[in-house]
């Protein structure tokens, strides 16, 4: 009924073989456990990543509640700066303002903004200076008592909410570039837009698209839309 392997060289070449085919498994076993692993690590780590940028984009967004324009000439329809109040979101952490990009589109083209603590010509912005003194392509911050604020203390920590500054006149709200001049900023002399008929900044039913970059890049959209008719100097339009 049953066939016995009587034969000891038959009984040793069976043996090898299921061994063979046992350590082949054993092989096969662990190449496959150290590709879970070595999968398992990798998106792990890449979970983190994904996790702490997140958590990044929600810490450092900024707030922005208001958006105001400050009238520089009536009657050629033109303003003398663009304020927009900015905070920290709520449970953010410390927001580097000096760090921050801003992308803005406007009726001059489109540009990077950076932050600045210096007028066109070079020197420290100080009290008395307003925003028709800064470069093109920059953007300044004052505190709550209206002076410039420097890079080491334009951050947001949520003690104090600042103020980001542009002139209207620079692109790309305005025509004023680096080539106006021969020194190679636009405004040494502060030559401002609203002041001279022959060069037009932003203004009456003008509208501008902005994208604040925060440093871990989370970003929040403004959109500056200028009323159609301004009464008076100096007065402060919503925009």
């Amino acid at each position: 009924m049953f066939e016995f392997i009587n034969n000891s060289e038959d009984r040793g070449q069976v043996g090898i073989g299921t061994l063979i085919v046992f350590i082949a498994m054993v092989l096969v076993a662990a190449i496959a456990a150290g590709v879970l692993i070595n999968t398992a690590g990798f998106l792990q780590s890449q979970a983190e990543a994904t996790g702490q940028e997140s958590t990044d984009l929600v810490s450092e967004r900024i707030d922005v509640s208001s958006e105001v324009g400050i009238v520089g000439n009536a009657s050629s329809g033109e303003l003398e700066s663009i304020r927009i109040a900015v905070s920290g979101a709520a449970g953010s952490d410390q927001i580097d303002l000096s760090e921050t990009t801003i992308q803005a589109v406007g009726p001059n083209g489109q540009a990077n903004l950076v932050f600045t603590e210096q007028a066109a010509d070079g020197t420290d912005l100080v009290s008395g200076d307003n925003a028709s003194q800064l470069n093109a392509s920059t953007f300044a911050v004052q505190n709550s008592t209206n002076a410039w604020v420097t890079s080491d203390n334009a951050v947001l920590n949520g003690e104090e909410d600042y103020t980001i500054v542009l002139n209207p006149g620079a692109q790309p709200f305005g025509e004023l570039t680096a080539e106006n001049s021969d020194s190679g900023v636009y405004n040494t002399t502060y030559n401002y837009a609203h002041l001279d008929s022959s060069i037009s900044g932003f203004g009456q039913s003008d509208s501008s698209s902005l994208e604040i970059v925060s440093p871990a890049s989370a970003t929040t959209s403004v959109e500056l839309n200028s009323p159609d008719l301004y009464e008076e100097d100096g007065e402060a339009v919503r925009l």
